[in-house]
């Protein structure tokens, strides 16, 4: 057990760092998400995400009571956004598209809200007017909350069929400008946050610090394929299963809309796609140490390894 927890956490920055000390192909750009910038949640003819949903039940959960109903209003100050992204000398940019904003009932065939469409279709033709290149990530934790209501998210196989539906729909609608797509951001948060820790939408797991670093440590249970059901069918749900069966669900989205992209659009279109993942870098405690060494690869493929 010991071996488990002989790896460094480490966070090493230079004092001194520049643009010459990466590739001259090496891009600067900026990232963004549709919940955390956009605000007008209930403009536009966009419909609550699971974050909305979240965030009125739990007034706590944001720093003073904040959510992302305003926001910074970036919806209504994308010219003028895009002009500060230029002066900064942004090469790209990176933002994440509001499911719920797209389409509002989570599903094509419950409607599609053309005002969302013109409000992503402007910021892309802004952004390549000012020599911006587009970055566009599909999910970005927002999961309309018609669906977690329906057959409960990303607990469910059933999202799988549903997000590859709305992808193909970004694909079609955007996929002439954007030529470089993200399926999902930072999965592993996502899974841990929402579903373990309890303390990010849509606000599932929770319990005592040693019940959560308990889940997280475990890495074997990869909990139901289908349907999971709350623990005893509280609302609380079971952070040791729930968290595995999201990651699993998760995977099974972005492989079948990488499968999708570059089965059908990708020879047309001209784009590449893929998947935004975060880590930590871990070093074993002791260099000599098989055993710590296997310890820090371990650490890292946890998070890392999707």
């Amino acid at each position: 057990m010991a071996a488990t927890l002989k790896a460094n956490n480490t966070y090493i920055f230079p004092d001194d760092i520049s643009s010459s000390d990466f590739s001259s192909d090496f891009v600067w750009g900026s990232a963004t998400s549709a919940y955390q910038i956009e605000g007008a949640a209930f403009e536009g003819g966009r419909q609550p995400s699971i974050w909305d949903a979240f965030c009125l039940k739990n007034p706590g959960a944001i720093d003073n009571g904040d959510n992302g109903n305003k926001a910074i209003n970036a919806y209504y100050k994308t010219k003028e956004d895009v002009q500060m992204m230029k002066k900064m000398g942004l090469k790209a940019y990176r933002f994440s598209i509001s499911w719920s904003r797209l389409l509002p009932g989570g599903k094509a065939s419950m409607g599609i809200n053309q005002e969302g469409v013109d409000y992503y279709n402007n910021l892309i033709n802004e952004l390549i007017e000012n020599g911006i290149t587009p970055y566009a990530t599909l999910f970005h934790w927002d999961l309309p909350n018609a669906l977690e209501e329906d057959y409960m998210g990303f607990l469910s196989e059933l999202v799988v069929l549903d997000f590859v539906d709305y992808a193909e729909f970004c694909f079609w609608e955007f996929g002439d400008r954007v030529k470089h797509w993200i399926t999902l951001n930072e999965p592993y948060t996502f899974a841990a946050m929402g579903y373990a820790y309890g303390t990010m939408a849509p606000g599932r797991g929770g319990g005592d610090t040693e019940t959560q670093q308990a889940v997280l440590a475990s890495g074997n249970n990869l909990g139901t394929r289908n349907r999971a059901r709350a623990f005893n069918n509280k609302e609380a749900g079971n952070p040791a299963t729930e968290p595995y069966t999201v990651a699993h669900n998760l995977l099974l989205c972005h492989a079948n809309t990488v499968r999708l992209y570059r089965d059908r659009f990708k020879e047309s279109q001209g784009g590449v796609i893929g998947i935004t993942l975060n880590t930590q870098f871990y070093q074993p405690l002791d260099p000599t140490s098989q055993d710590d060494k296997d310890a820090a690869n371990r650490g890292i493929d946890f998070i890392f390894g999707w």
